[in-house]
């Protein structure tokens, strides 16, 4: 009678979205701080005892910092994880999954396309796997191929860092309008697409379950298995990951040329990557670091806060206390001018929302739909990525 009422249901609906990602960003806040200075001060316990040397380099800058700058966002993860999973226990989903049916329709989709979306806020991969249960092969390969626009929690570190440096008093809006427009995007891609698959849709048959009061065992259980993966993939993906990108900007060695400087930066194997696919990405305000970043994001999300952490490291001991996004906002280029401006941010993280999915949601693609749907989806998402970016940044420019 309220949360599906024809007038309440999307106001309440919204409301609920943008209380989710305001106290995401609020309460994980404090905690992330904490972690921020337990890094802060590993580092400095292993730049006291640990001899001079590329082996300390890699340790400090590659690893602890690498990671760390990963690891601080872990309370946002876990809190974004905690809602949704409260969310779909105390029944309140399949409401939203119904009140969607009538949109998902116009869109070309089914009205279990909705809870596959959804799913796609904390990973892509499993809300792949679960268009299965969506009996219409068009709707399902419709869903399947838009899952990618649903921001996924590997992104959200990058939104909080970017959104917290350049909006801070308003950086939960900014999360709410990313994630719209994720959706609102998706919306217009179903549409497009579903003009080229042909198929007879299927009736929408729900029954929506009753009410529950959440337990507490089942809150803490999913959203302990999900921060685990997170720990899991900072112990793997990001971490061999990290060091690479700390090697390739590392090396190779100038004796006349400080290591860690600008100038050995540009010089080393990872400056050479960026200077050559900076021509692609400077029409969108980006640079050659942020583009290696976008680079290195395709294994996983996660890493292009890594790759920022150690590529817009400053290697000065007064400096070195600073946080990332202080450092960020600090970045002059050899013009003298900012690097980085709130446009150029949101330019940035609009790119970061749209374009290439991770390696592990190709291959989940590639296993449910084929291997040209897979390629499709490469390309679509970062041509999108591409054109909202540069028109954002070259209109925002204007004014």
């Amino acid at each position: 009678a309220v949360v599906t009422n024809r007038w309440a249901a999307f106001p309440i609906f919204f409301l609920m979205l943008f209380a989710v990602f305001q106290c995401t960003f609020a309460l994980g806040d404090y905690p992330m701080r904490w972690i921020e200075w337990c890094v802060e001060a590993l580092g400095d316990f292993v730049s006291v005892y640990m001899a001079p040397g590329w082996w300390k380099d890699l340790v400090i800058d590659g690893i602890i910092g690498g990671v760390g700058s990963v690891l601080v966002f872990l309370p946002n993860i876990l809190l974004l994880y905690l809602f949704i999973t409260l969310l779909e226990d105390s029944g309140y989903m399949a409401r939203a999954a119904f009140i969607m049916d009538r949109m998902m329709h116009k869109m070309g989709l089914h009205g279990k396309s909705f809870i596959p979306m959804i799913m796609g806020f904390g990973c892509n991969v499993p809300a792949i796997m679960a268009t299965r249960a969506i009996e219409s092969r068009k709707s399902r390969m419709i869903t399947m191929l838009i899952i990618p626009l649903m921001s996924c929690a590997g992104r959200l570190p990058v939104y909080i860092l970017l959104a917290g440096a350049f909006f801070p008093k308003k950086a939960g809006l900014v999360l709410v309008g990313l994630y719209a427009l994720g959706i609102m995007l998706a919306a217009l891609s179903a549409k497009v697409i579903s003009r080229f698959i042909k198929d007879d849709d299927l009736p929408f048959v729900m029954e929506l379950p009753p009410y529950r009061v959440p337990t507490a065992k089942s809150v803490f259980r999913h959203t302990w298995e999900k921060g685990k993966q997170y720990l899991q993939k900072m112990a793997g993906t990001i971490l061999i990951f990290s060091m690479a990108i700390w090697a390739l900007g590392y090396f190779p060695l100038n004796r006349n040329i400080q290591p860690g400087s600008a100038t050995q930066l540009e010089q080393s194997y990872i400056g050479r990557i960026g200077k050559f696919i900076e021509p692609v990405i400077e029409p969108l305000g980006v640079d050659w670091k942020m583009g290696v970043s976008i680079v290195t994001g395709l294994a996983a999300k996660e890493i292009v806060v890594s790759s920022m952490g150690i590529l817009y490291h400053v290697p000065d001991a007064e400096e070195n206390t600073q946080t990332l996004a202080e450092n960020l906002r600090k970045q002059e280029n050899n013009k003298g001018e900012k690097v980085f401006t709130p446009l150029v941010a949101y330019a940035f993280m609009l790119f970061i929302l749209i374009y290439f999915p991770c390696m592990a949601v190709i291959a989940a693609i590639r296993k449910e739909a084929g291997g040209k749907w897979a390629w499709f989806s490469i390309i679509y998402t970062t041509t999108l990525a591409w054109i909202v970016s540069f028109c954002v940044y070259q209109i925002g420019s204007l004014f």
